[in-house]
């Protein structure tokens, strides 16, 4: 899939270029992490990598996690574009369409049905047989995650709430959708013109990348859904958009049970719930049925 902007490079190679950039830079954000650590907080990095942070540690935890997204996922693709092609923003799927009212309206409507599925299959993730051992070792991990999350977030006032959407919900949105939608998914389909394929096994890398077993059913979901997005409106916008709404409405139910006096480990326990939510799959398919002839519709009329 070139065009008159494509440099020749095969879009293939510049899927494996993507990983490499992203690897070199999580590497780079790794040197930096300890001075801005130490820098902000005092504390040796050894506090840090043990996850002995207190609320105290906040800003710089903020500082990391914007530092990391940027460095990891957004330079990365945007410099993976530049060597594939000579209109990179384009590349990625930053283009300038007719988002209609309808799409946002499908897109909210799908990202709601997608939220009882993974919902869900969050439940049924905690309820695989696992050994003692294995049980151990993922249910520490989600402790560390946890913990962590909560000290960035600390939701006390309406201004931590704020900064939370950004930090948390609208940076991570970004910079996931290019690296992950703009980028792998995209240059991997014009590849192997393949794109459920691609779609597929991008949506895997998503989740992988969040290191969570109770959460790789949920997210690999999530990521199907956003791959669809980008596929069928060949915009990154919805991608996006439906992105930072999932992580919004995380962080806003968040931020309502800390204002009601519960305790922000309650809140985030995903161990609950039921399987009713899979009986949405046939509707989250007939909605993306709506949302594919609603979009393909503007991309004729934009022709």
């Amino acid at each position: 899939m070139y065009d008159n902007d494509s440099k020749g490079i095969s879009y293939t190679a510049g899927f494996f270029m993507l990983i490499a950039f992203v690897i070199a830079g999580m590497m780079f954000t790794q040197v930096l992490i300890g001075p801005i650590w130490t820098g902000i907080t005092g504390k040796k990095i050894e506090i840090l990598q043990q996850g002995l942070m207190g609320p105290e540690d906040a800003t710089a935890l903020k500082l990391i996690q914007a530092l990391s997204a940027v460095l990891g996922f957004l330079v990365p693709s945007f410099i993976t574009a530049m060597v594939l092609h000579r209109r990179p923003v384009k590349l990625l799927g930053f283009v300038a369409r007719d988002l209609q009212a309808k799409q946002l309206g499908l897109v909210i409507l799908i990202l709601g049905v997608a939220l009882m599925v993974s919902t869900s299959l969050s439940y049924l993730s905690h309820q695989l047989p696992l050994s003692p051992q294995w049980k151990t070792y993922f249910d520490g991990l989600e402790e560390k995650y946890n913990q962590q999350v909560g000290v960035i977030l600390n939701l006390k006032t309406t201004w931590d709430y704020v900064l939370a959407l950004v930090i948390m919900a609208f940076l991570p949105a970004l910079c996931e959708e290019v690296v992950f939608r703009g980028g792998l998914q995209n240059f991997l389909t014009r590849g192997t013109n393949k794109p459920w394929l691609a779609i597929i096994a991008v949506s895997l890398l998503f989740s992988l990348a969040h290191i969570s077993f109770y959460g790789f059913l949920s997210r690999f979901i999530l990521g199907i859904v956003l791959g669809a997005f980008f596929y069928y409106s060949g915009t990154l916008w919805w991608s996006i958009l439906g992105h930072f709404i999932n992580n919004a409405i995380a962080i806003t139910v968040l931020y309502v049970y800390t204002q009601q006096g519960k305790p922000l480990k309650e809140a985030m326990d995903e161990s609950g719930g039921n399987l009713w939510g899979l009986l949405a799959v046939p509707l989250l398919i007939g909605l993306f049925i709506l949302f594919k002839n609603t979009a393909a519709r503007t991309r004729r009329r934009l022709a």
